[in-house]
């Protein structure tokens, strides 16, 4: 089971509200999603957790979609993070249409591909 850390609400910084999917033979776990929305744009700061053994095998990637599966951000992961787990990164500057409250990310991995279903994240608007 994945634990969250209990929501954190201030100005412009919003925890959101995740969903993990069914458990992968070799997941790229999300552990936490963070969002914080300013000046119409959304910054995301995820952690993943994943098995990397190197450049052989390890987490390259992670996207924002809408709920219809259309990709509004995607963030490369250049380089394996095997001695660095989990790991956050971020990506600025994702524009979430009107009207999309909730977003799902999914994390790939260079051998198994995309993570399904991914992790379903409520956006709270001001």
């Amino acid at each position: 089971m994945v634990h969250f850390p209990a929501p954190r609400l201030c100005t412009a910084l919003f925890a959101v509200a995740v969903t993990a999917g069914p458990a992968l033979a070799d997941p790229s776990d999300i552990v936490d999603v963070t969002a914080r929305q300013a000046a119409g744009a959304w910054r995301f700061d995820v952690t993943l957790r994943h098995p990397d053994t190197g450049w052989d095998h390890y987490a390259d990637s992670w996207e924002v979609r809408a709920p219809d599966g259309r990709v509004l951000g995607t963030r490369t992961l250049f380089h394996p993070h095997v001695e660095e787990q989990p790991f956050t990164r971020s990506l600025e500057g994702v524009t979430i249409p009107e009207g999309i409250h909730t977003v799902m990310v999914h994390a790939r991995c260079n051998v198994d591909g995309w993570a399904d279903p991914g992790v379903k994240v409520t956006l709270p608007r001001e």
